[in-house]
């Protein structure tokens, strides 16, 4: 499985409501898409409002590897960092496509997603860390972003239950957030509702070749014939046995740890997200605060771990005290997919095979783009320039075309 579910009181955040009606394998369908994450989901609305019959295909549940993990943050100026300059057009392209994104899904799905535009502060205690924040800041400014430096004071004027010693910020304005949990949920209903279907517990085995080119995939010992087959299975698009060798995509999975506490009238909650060093929070409209994430490096490894908690917990502690009377409600693991330059890739791997992986902690933040990426790719044969950057060739490999002859 790739969460664990505590045998404990404490459950687990990952489930949305409901679930998805049985369905049966069509024999052919134009778009197979591998994978029933967020990637996977928001391609298959999208080639579906296109016109295209889509067909999903998730090895375990809808919303079962990273997407029901994440935190839902849209923060490309928090998220940026000394060398990720490559990354940022993108992902600002894609916060622009955002508030679009949100209005068709919610209308389309008679749902809401949560969607929160109230910035983030990011925080430093004491000399070292104020160094670094700076730091920081400065790489922000250069790049063009929209941050401001704060005094604590300030700091605790936008946040009044952090702790005195939080010693200096930098607000980011136009990062903003959703609730993966509805996100999930509306996506599945939008998808339901433009005809694609929705195959749970179906984990493709084989990918259909002919002539050098990629034709269908096999699951259940069954053949479903496709003019495309989308990868999108998230951590695991890495994973040997359905890619030959010489299309071996360089994505590993990098587990983190999360948990969402209560909040009341009588604890406080934050007004934003707030990241430190060591851990982010983010408080939802439901009431709860997610603190997240760890960051292992150890494969595919279930399971969530005291010193996992504690580092959470005793992270978000350092600096907002009232936590110590939040009731933890849920805890869970999940595994971002990763690529080598922590950045996503978005290519056709051969003829008749596209790739839409490797996000790394951006998934949420890089859904639209990434979408219209994949969907310009199948519809005109040519991906738009803010992603023509994140192909498979940035790693040296070879050329689809010459990979497959």
């Amino acid at each position: 499985m790739p969460f664990d579910r505590p045998a404990s009181p404490i459950g687990s955040r990952r489930n949305p409501e409901g679930g998805v009606a049985p369905a049966v394998l069509p024999a052919r369908t134009a778009v197979a898409v591998i994978g029933g994450g967020l990637i996977g989901l928001s391609i298959a609305w999208r080639l579906a409002r296109a016109g295209r019959t889509v067909t999903v295909l998730e090895r375990e549940t809808i919303g079962a590897g990273a997407s029901l993990a994440a935190t839902g943050m849209l923060a490309p100026a928090a998220e940026h960092e000394p060398g990720s300059d490559p990354l940022l057009p993108l992902a600002l392209d894609s916060l622009r496509l955002w508030p679009g994104f949100r209005d068709a899904l919610e209308a389309e799905s008679g749902r809401t997603i949560d969607y929160r535009a109230d910035g983030t502060l990011v925080l430093a205690v004491g000399r070292d860390e104020v160094e670094r924040l700076r730091f920081r800041y400065d790489l922000q400014r250069r790049s063009g972003l929209d941050a401001t430096w704060l005094p604590g004071s300030e700091v605790r004027r936008l946040e009044p239950g952090l702790r005195p010693s939080v010693t200096a910020g930098i607000h980011c304005p136009l990062d903003h957030q959703v609730d993966p949990r509805l996100v999930m949920e509306a996506l599945t209903e939008a998808c339901r509702r433009a005809g694609v279907i929705l195959v749970e517990r179906t984990a493709v085995t084989t990918l259909d070749w002919s002539g050098g080119r990629v034709t269908g995939i096999r699951a259940d010992d069954r053949v479903v014939a496709a003019e495309t087959v989308i990868l999108a299975s998230g951590a695991w698009s890495g994973e040997g046995g359905l890619l030959p060798d010489a299309l071996a995509l360089p994505v590993r999975p990098l587990k983190g740890q999360s948990l969402a506490l209560r909040t009341t009238a009588r604890t406080g909650t934050l007004a934003r997200m707030v990241w430190t060093e060591q851990v982010h929070m983010a408080p939802k409209s439901d009431g709860q605060l997610i603190v997240g994430a760890t960051v292992e490096d150890c494969g595919f490894r279930p399971g969530v771990t005291a010193g996992g908690l504690y580092a959470l917990l005793e992270g978000a502690r350092r600096v907002l005290p009232g936590i110590e009377e939040m009731e933890v409600e849920a805890v869970w693991s999940g595994y971002r997919p990763t690529s080598d330059d922590d950045a996503p890739i978005l290519d056709t791997i051969a003829p008749g095979l596209v790739a839409a992986t490797g996000h790394h902690r951006n998934g949420y933040l890089l859904a639209p783009i990434t979408a219209e990426a994949i969907a310009a790719l199948v519809l005109h044969g040519a991906l738009p320039e803010v992603a023509r950057p994140f192909t498979r060739l940035r790693f040296g490999q070879p050329d689809a075309l010459r990979a497959s002859a």
